[in-house]
């Protein structure tokens, strides 16, 4: 049967819990996100903002010379198709 945790011991429970939360997020943060791989393959940050508003700038450019869609056509009503030969007609 498990063991309740009551006022304090809770409260240690909860902060060793989220320390160790830190610690691993800390750690993965340094194994992989920390440093680049390649240090020699910097872009510098003018060009980068340059791509990112181009980019930007290009999709308002597509949306104001985009024509309108058109409307979609009314639903027609299709005559029936011929009975085969030697059958009656409702």
């Amino acid at each position: 049967m498990p063991r309740h945790l009551h006022g304090s011991s809770l409260a240690l429970a909860i902060t060793l819990a989220l320390l160790l939360k830190a610690l691993v997020l800390y750690g993965l943060w340094l194994a992989f996100f920390s440093t680049p791989q390649a240090k020699h393959m910097r872009v510098p940050a003018a060009q980068v903002q340059q791509h990112f508003f181009a980019a930007q700038q290009q999709q308002q450019q597509q949306q104001q010379t985009a024509p309108a869609p058109a409307p979609a056509p009314a639903p027609s009503v299709q005559a029936r198709a011929a009975p085969p030969p030697g059958t009656q007609r409702d």
